[in-house]
């Protein structure tokens, strides 16, 4: 089977600005970290959780690879193409990979490897948070974190990925919610799933801009914003909601149907 790499029209403008104010990020690894969150967030990443709950979750998080895997793998071939499905690798505190260091909160894709690590305690602890505010299971918020990853590497493989950090995060959210609708389709979609990974999705928002009053200093700030990391909360849920609603081809334009 053939392996599809589409010309893709890059943003000129915006590459030239990523280039200028030099945040081009590591195109090797993908990442999603909780960033400098309030004190009232980081209690999601910081709770105690128990060798069972972590064991529990990455049973979890095992079988919902295993169905992304059949779905993405399914598309690839609807495409004439092959889906090289990328590693799953758990780890705690931190690890070093051909990525580079790997650190504690954290679940990453590195394309070096085809591979998605994950700190099984932070996917844990954001499952039990999830499950404690909104009163479930708390699965999905976990899921939706390898869901996310493994957008990316759907991206890459189709040649999607893109020089502006927040362009690539803002696919892989969209992919990780064609995920869900999918579910919602076999019947495996969970009341409450969606808000788990809604809950998911804004822990990991990156936080407001710390603007300086200097409107010239600022408006740097606002640029460098808008094109690096994963996007404000709002952005996020807009990118998955996307995902729902149009499925993998509103995301990426090879996969529509």
């Amino acid at each position: 089977m053939r392996t599809i790499r589409p010309m893709l029209a890059r943003r000129v403008v915006l590459g030239a600005l990523v280039s200028c104010l030099a945040v081009l990020a590591p195109r090797t690894v993908h990442a999603s970290v909780v960033p400098s969150l309030s004190p009232a967030r980081a209690t999601v990443a910081r709770a105690d959780v128990s060798d069972a709950e972590i064991a529990a979750s990455n049973q979890k998080v095992s079988q919902a690879y295993q169905a992304l895997v059949a779905m993405w793998s399914e598309r690839f071939a609807e495409l004439g193409a092959h889906f090289v499905a990328p590693g799953l690798q758990a780890y705690r505190g931190e690890v070093r990979t051909a990525c580079g260091i790997m650190h504690a909160d954290n679940a990453a894709y590195c394309t070096a490897r085809n591979a998605i690590y994950f700190d099984e305690s932070f996917l844990a602890r954001l499952a039990g948070a999830a499950s404690r505010q909104l009163r479930t299971d708390g699965d999905m918020a976990a899921i939706g974190v390898i869901a996310h990853e493994m957008g990316h590497a759907v991206a890459v493989q189709l040649g999607a990925d893109s020089r502006v950090p927040y362009e690539n995060e803002a696919t892989a959210d969209c992919l990780a919610r064609s995920f869900t609708q999918q579910s919602a389709r076999d019947g495996s979609l969970e009341a409450g799933d969606l808000e788990e990974a809604f809950f998911g999705l804004a822990a990991a928002g990156d936080p407001t801009p710390q603007l300086t009053g200097n409107r010239r200093l600022d408006d740097r700030i606002l640029v460098r914003a808008s094109l690096m990391g994963h996007g404000t909360r709002e952005q996020r849920l807009s990118n998955f909601r996307s995902g729902y609603d149009g499925g993998p081809g509103a995301c990426v334009s090879v996969l529509h149907s």
